[in-house]
């Protein structure tokens, strides 16, 4: 065994690419031996940290096992091929990470602008139901109440009228004085009157 081992340490880069192609995984090991710490580096200076380095490395070697066939040395050599599938293979996984990235932070942008957006409605309404019921609170008992079935109560100004039993001239009246005076209130503090 410790001769077929010899053996391999032997053999040229190219003669074990080919051993590899046939499933032989000791030939396969050698090649490992030889090129792992050049092609750990490339991932190294790539990736930026030793975890995503060695998980480059792996990913790469595996490749490399299962297209051992593929190889040609007329392109380079097992060494120059070894390293642009690290480095090829690194690409992508670097260009997946920045999309990644790139989508995670334009959902978190529109996820915080909404937040804002939404935070900044509620305050305004709520603001505007304050000056609404500053202003309701000027008004007479009589038009208060015409108002109130109106717009909080959803009835027509008929219903309002059968409602009180007051004639439907004296409900529009009313109705009428009290949007003139929750009006002029609002015009009185310089505020717009609210939708």
């Amino acid at each position: 065994m410790a001769d077929r081992g010899q053996k391999y340490l032997l053999l040229a880069d190219e003669d074990l690419i080919s051993l590899a192609g046939t499933g032989d995984a000791e030939a396969f090991a050698t090649l490992y031996d030889r090129h792992s710490r050049a092609a750990y580096s490339l991932a190294y200076r790539m990736m930026g940290d030793r975890q995503a380095a060695e998980d480059l490395i792996q990913e790469s070697f595996l490749k490399a096992w299962r297209s051992a066939r593929s190889y040609r040395a007329e392109r380079g050599s097992v060494r120059t091929w070894v390293l642009s599938i690290v480095h090829n293979r690194g690409v992508d996984l670097l260009r997946a990470t920045a999309s990644r990235r790139r989508t995670q932070d334009r959902v978190e942008a529109e996820s915080t602008g909404k937040q804002q957006s939404e935070a900044f409605s509620e305050t305004w309404h709520n603001s505007q139901k304050e000056q609404v019921r500053e202003a309701l609170s000027t008004l007479p008992p009589e038009q208060l109440k015409v108002l109130e079935l109106a717009y909080f109560s959803g009835y027509t100004h008929t219903e309002i009228a059968g409602l009180l039993g007051l004639p439907l001239g004296t409900v529009k009246g009313r109705m009428r004085l009290g949007l003139k005076k929750m009006k002029d209130y609002f015009d009185s503090r310089g505020m717009t009157v609210p939708r």
